[in-house]
């Protein structure tokens, strides 16, 4: 039998694993609605929750992470967040350099790692992560924290003001982009002295229907620097996942040119149809099981049925499937429980 890392890793590379690989992430709003009801949940699907321990969270007094507690916190970059809703990330209502004026005065933070909350952690501590997973027969990710290029040009600068300097094109932007490739390209290598696996990227790229970017413009400004923070990976043989929300169809070219290995499309956003033409085969798919319809609002029917047609559609006995959610308010317990049920059915789908 494989262990859960050769699992992923053969995988993920088309070389036949053992069943797909699944992940159930419930937010920590969830985790506080629900409280010790979701435990006997939990407790029934320990391939999916390996680290719960009964008992443990104190939900009366729920531990909160620093960007998901309602309130405003500055980040390292300077930019104030603005959370709404405890247990989910919020948004960045200031920006230290919507005036170009700042940029003369303004420095990035150091490289640190990220877990995927945004809680900043330090190197030694990130080695310790990194031995202990590969000691324990799990795969070793390094987390590129979510928003790490085109998402901070948007922090930093506004939207608005983003969109616009694409199409402005001020001579202060390319400094600004550099600036900000600098210093991811000085997380990637950290993580990479680590020898870990997988560098996992994360980006917000698409609305509900088409990407934020156009594929020409994306290309001019997006691959380039995708390709420079990526390349270090690949050539140590490590793989590359590239989270991003939202309709990407129109972007597979370039992920596939800046060296993308595993991609994270939203099923029910991109169309499951779609991706079997676009994408099976063409990368490895980490799909990320709808959140906004089917599982928090409809019948544990209609999520078996989803979870299934896409596993049906996109899965190889070769590999180049992974299942993963992120359960949001207001999911009901049952349909937790139904996510459960339908990920441990069908992980074995191709070799049962």
């Amino acid at each position: 039998m494989l262990t859960a890392r050769e699992n992923a890793l053969r995988n993920a590379r088309f070389q036949g694993p053992e069943y797909i690989p699944c992940r159930v992430v419930l937010v920590h709003a969830t985790r506080a609605l629900h409280g010790r009801e979701l435990e006997p949940v939990l407790a029934r699907y320990p391939l999916l929750f390996p680290d719960f321990v009964p008992g443990q969270c104190d939900y009366d007094n729920y531990p909160f992470p620093p960007k998901q507690s309602v309130g405003e916190l500055i980040d390292p970059w300077g930019c104030t967040w603005r959370c709404a809703l405890d247990g989910m990330v919020g948004t960045v209502v200031e920006h230290p350099l919507a005036d170009w004026s700042a940029l003369d005065g303004y420095r990035p933070p150091p490289a640190v790692p990220m877990d995927a909350h945004q809680i900043t952690g330090d190197w030694l501590d990130a080695a310790r992560q990194v031995r202990h997973a590969k000691q324990h027969g799990h795969l070793a990710t390094g987390s590129i924290y979510h928003g790490f290029f085109f998402m901070r040009l948007t922090y930093l600068r506004g939207f608005e003001n983003l969109l616009c300097d694409l199409v402005e094109r001020p001579p202060q932007l390319p400094r600004l982009m550099e600036m900000v490739a600098d210093q991811v390209d000085g997380t990637v290598r950290r993580w990479l002295d680590l020898d870990v696996d997988l560098l996992h990227f994360g980006e917000d790229l698409g609305t509900q229907t088409g990407p934020i970017l156009s594929p020409a413009m994306f290309a001019e400004f997006v691959t380039p620097v995708y390709r420079r923070l990526m390349r270090p990976a690949r050539s140590a043989g490590k793989l590359v996942y590239l989270h991003s929300d939202g309709h990407v169809l129109d972007l597979l070219d370039e992920f596939e040119n800046a060296g993308v290995d595993i991609i994270n499309p939203q099923d029910l956003v991109n169309g499951i149809d779609n991706l079997a033409r676009h994408a099976k085969g063409r990368f490895c798919i980490s799909l990320d099981i709808d959140r906004q319809s089917v599982v928090p609002f409809g019948s544990p029917r209609d999520i078996h049925d989803l979870i299934a047609e896409g596993v049906r559609k996109l899965g190889d006995p070769a590999g180049g499937l992974e299942l993963v959610i992120g359960i949001i308010p207001p999911t009901p317990i049952r349909n937790i429980e139904a996510v459960c049920e339908a990920f441990m059915k069908f992980r074995t789908y191709f070799w049962d």
